[in-house]
C-alpha cells in the first residue's frame, strides 16, 4: 500500500469524521491530537447550548514575536443522498489521485495542508522564533453565531490575537493560484409583505390585488444590478428569491404577497443605508406593507499591502501564476476576523463544494501545503528582517 503524505493522510481521516454543523463528529477531537503532539497549547471553547451548542478549537504555539494565524472550520453541509455518491460521503475514498468526501474541497483538505505545512515548519526550523495559532470552528455552514465570532473575543480578551490571518477557503476557480480573497461583500435580506383586500377576479374594483404594489416596490431590486461597484467590489446585486401568495385559487384575488431578496452589496453601502432607500421607495410606492431585514454580513476589505504581498509572492513562486485580489462570491467568517487584524482567504479549487462526489486533488492539497509553508517562511523572515533594519 502506497504510503499517504501527511497532508492526504489528514484530510482523509478529517473527512472520516461526520462533522455535519454543529456535530464534531471527531474532527477537533483529531486535530487537537495532532497539534499538542507539535508542542501547541490547546483550548476547547464551547459555546451556545442545547442543539445549538457548538464545539470550537484554539491553539497556539510559541511566544512573543510576530504571529500568523490560521483559520477555519470542521463542519461540513449535509451529503443528501448517500447513495447518489460514487463512493460514501464519509470515508475519504481516494481514486484516481483524488480524495472524495464531503468537505473534502470545503475546508478539510485546506485543515489538512495548513497542518501539514505547521508541522513541516516546525520539523525543519525547530529554532525559528515567533507565534503560529489556529482557531477552528464547526459553525461556519450553520448560523455562525457560536463559532468564530465569540472565539475571536475570547482570544481578544486573553492577549492572544495573530497579527494576520490566513482563511482555508476554496477561492481558486478552476487551478491553483487563480484567486486570492482579499474582502467579501456585504449580505442583506428581507421579507416585504404587502397588505391587500381579498376578492373575485371578475370584480377586481371591489378588491385591492396586493400584488400589483409587491411589483412596483420590488421594480429597483428586480434589475438584478443596483451599482456599478468602485476599485474593489464589483457592480453590487440584487435577487428576488421568492414571491408567494398562499393563494391556490385561480379566481380569486389574495388578501396578501410576500417576497423575500438578498442584496450582496460592497463598500459604497451600508446596511442601513440600503434599507433607508428601499424604505423610502416603499414609502413612495404605495401599499400597506410590513418589511422585516435580516444582517449577515457586512462588506470588508484588506488593502493591498504586506500580507497580499505575502501570500501572492508564495502562491507565484510555487505555481507560476500571479493570483487575482477578489473579493467575489459569498460570505465567509473572514468577516468576523477582519474587526481584529487583516485577513486573506487562498484555498482548493471550489467546482465541487456543496456538490454530491464532492472531491479534490491529491497533487492540489500537496501543492497548497507548499503555498502555506513558502507563506510562513516569508513572513517571519519578513518580521526578521525588518527587526534588523
Amino acid at each position: 500500500m502506497t504510503t499517504l503524505a501527511p497532508e492526504h493522510e489528514l484530510t482523509r481521516d478529517l473527512i472520516r469524521c461526520p462533522s455535519v454543523t454543529p456535530a464534531e463528529g471527531g474532527a477537533l477531537e483529531l486535530i487537537e491530537t495532532f497539534l499538542k503532539t507539535l508542542g501547541f497549547t490547546c483550548y476547547r471553547l464551547p459555546f451556545g447550548e442545547g442543539e445549538a451548542r457548538v464545539q470550537n478549537l484554539f491553539a497556539i504555539r510559541g511566544n512573543g514575536g510576530p504571529h500568523f494565524g490560521f483559520a477555519g472550520h470542521t463542519d461540513v453541509v449535509p451529503p443528501g443522498a448517500a447513495e447518489e455518491w460514487a463512493h460514501d460521503p464519509f470515508s475519504g475514498a481516494i481514486s484516481k489521485e483524488n480524495i472524495h468526501g464531503r468537505g473534502a474541497v470545503d475546508m478539510k483538505g485546506a485543515i489538512g495542508a495548513f497542518l501539514a505545512a505547521v508541522a513541516h515548519r516546525i520539523e525543519t526550523r525547530p529554532e525559528a522564533t515567533g507565534q503560529i495559532s489556529l482557531l477552528i470552528t464547526g459553525d461556519e455552514e450553520g448560523d455562525a453565531i457560536n463559532g468564530t465570532k465569540p472565539v475571536l473575543k475570547w482570544v481578544k480578551e486573553k492577549g492572544l490575537m495573530a497579527d494576520v490571518f490566513l482563511v482555508g477557503e476554496p477561492t481558486n476557480p478552476d487551478k491553483i493560484g487563480d484567486m486570492i480573497k482579499h474582502g467579501r461583500r456585504g449580505s442583506l435580506s428581507g421579507t416585504l409583505e404587502v397588505e391587500g383586500r381579498q376578492g373575485h377576479v371578475a370584480y377586481p374594483h371591489l378588491a385591492d390585488n396586493p400584488l400589483p404594489h409587491l411589483m412596483r416596490m420590488l421594480a429597483p431590486l428586480a434589475q438584478g444590478k443596483i451599482d456599478e461597484g468602485n476599485a474593489h467590489f464589483g457592480p453590487s446585486t440584487a435577487a428576488i428569491t421568492s414571491i408567494d401568495t398562499g393563494n391556490p385559487a385561480r379566481n380569486v384575488i389574495p388578501h396578501k404577497a410576500t417576497a423575500m431578496f438578498n442584496i450582496r452589496y460592497g463598500s459604497d453601502h451600508s446596511a442601513d443605508s440600503l434599507k433607508s432607500w428601499l424604505t423610502r421607495h416603499f414609502d413612495e410606492t404605495g401599499g400597506n406593507y410590513t418589511i422585516s431585514w435580516h444582517e449577515s454580513a457586512s462588506p470588508f476589505i484588506t488593502s493591498p499591502g504586506k500580507l497580499t504581498d505575502i501570500v501572492s509572492a508564495a502562491v507565484e513562486k510555487m505555481t507560476g501564476h500571479t493570483p487575482e485580489l477578489s473579493t467575489s462570491g459569498g460570505t465567509s467568517d473572514a468577516r468576523f476576523i477582519a474587526d481584529y487584524a487583516d485577513v486573506v482567504e487562498f484555498g482548493l479549487v471550489g467546482q465541487t463544494m456543496h456538490q454530491i462526489n464532492e472531491h479534490a486533488s491529491l497533487s492540489d492539497i500537496t501543492l497548497l501545503k507548499n503555498i502555506y509553508v513558502e507563506m510562513l517562511d516569508r513572513f517571519f523572515d519578513a518580521y526578521r528582517q525588518s527587526e534588523s533594519a
